[in-house]
């Protein structure tokens, strides 16, 4: 069975460098990767190849920049392309990028079946393109992998137990990875050896282009860095250019993007994590670390529920007193809510099964 798996962004190598590995070990699976180049340069994509032993793409279209819809249409037409001339038996995708709606709409629309991995999630706002990317893409896949029971039931509520549409809990990919590659991990050299530190990361649309949350950010991980605890703040390039044209001036560490490998290390030896990235959340919790969300919703909701994280929005003064009480609080991980890294073989199984 032939596999095409459309990839991008940095979460979706993270998530496909362990799926991948469960798919090459399984008889009678076949993939073919199309990287759509969203995430294009070294630091964001070819390092996490050659860190996680990703195969090489079959296709790279090298799409990046522009709006989101001529970034979604070049891509669309890209992987229509790959399928004509490839012929999958099944399209998979992860999450909820630009990527992740182009390859399952291609797909859809030359009726191959849709495997989506991380179905289900919703934070309930509509603003977000990342929201309506995984809205669209659920509607339009046949089976849906579910990283948690609360996404099992947010698809019940929303009519999927009335549909032909597949659902199954399989657990989340990215512990997976996490307890695959964690022992790997190390620092960057920048910070080597440095630990009680908190890792910030912000690159959302709803932070980077809204200059007032921006601003608060910038305010509040200055007052940490000062009077509470140094933090490192990776530093995507797109976040930089907005803060220097904003006249924003950042008094905390700040690194160049690091490989994955390289991250993991960072998690293991920060005391709190402050982000706006849905998957650095989790990652946070993977390694029992307390999370300060710097975003109004999370689709992550399962993690609020039990104190690991909390909601702060962009708020200067919440985010302080947060990451304040952060570094105080305790953090377990039983393996109960994310599957305890048996995700990618569940999914792996799955395809088999469902699809020869």
């Amino acid at each position: 069975m032939r596999i095409m798996t459309v990839i991008g962004a940095r979460p979706q190598f993270i998530k496909a460098g362990v799926v991948s590995r469960a798919i090459s070990a399984t008889d009678g699976l076949q993939e073919i990767i199309d990287h759509t180049g969203q995430h294009f340069d070294a630091s964001m994509s070819q390092v996490f190849f050659d860190q996680l032993g990703l195969p090489k793409p079959d296709h790279l279209f090298d799409i990046n920049g522009g709006s989101h819809g001529e970034m979604t249409g070049r891509m669309l037409a890209e992987i229509e392309a790959a399928i004509l001339s490839d012929k999958p038996d099944v399209m998979l995708v992860y999450g909820d990028t630009n990527s992740t709606l182009a390859g399952a709409l291609a797909a859809a629309k030359l009726h191959i079946p849709v495997a989506h991995v991380e179905a289900g999630l919703r934070s309930f706002n509509m603003q977000m393109p990342e929201e309506i990317n995984r809205i669209l893409t659920d509607n339009i896949s046949d089976i849906l992998f579910c990283p948690t029971q609360t996404a099992v039931d947010q698809l019940s509520k929303e009519g999927f137990d009335h549909k032909a549409a597949k659902v199954e809990w399989v657990g989340d990919v990215m512990q997976d990875s996490a307890l695959i590659f964690g022992d790997m991990a190390q620092m960057p050299p920048e910070v080597a050896g440095q630990s009680g530190f908190v890792l910030a990361t912000v690159h959302r649309a709803e932070n980077t282009d809204a200059p007032e949350r921006l601003a608060a950010i910038v305010e509040a991980l200055n007052s940490i860095h000062r009077d509470i605890a140094p933090v490192i703040l990776p530093l995507h390039p797109r976040t930089r250019k907005v803060m220097a044209q904003a006249g924003l001036s950042l008094e905390v560490t700040t690194i160049d993007p690091v490989g994955y490998l390289e991250f993991l290390a960072l998690l293991k030896n920060c005391a709190a994590v402050a982000t706006d990235s849905g998957g650095v959340q989790k990652e946070a919790f993977f390694f029992s670390k307390p999370g300060v969300v710097m975003r109004d919703q999370t689709e992550w909701t399962e993690l609020v529920a039990n104190g690991a994280n909390v909601l702060v929005g962009a708020d200067a003064e919440q985010i302080v007193g947060e990451t304040r009480a952060a570094l105080k609080k305790t953090v377990t991980d039983d393996g109960s809510l994310y599957g305890g890294g048996t995700a990618s073989v569940r999914i792996a199984n799955s395809l088999k099964s469902t699809f020869t």
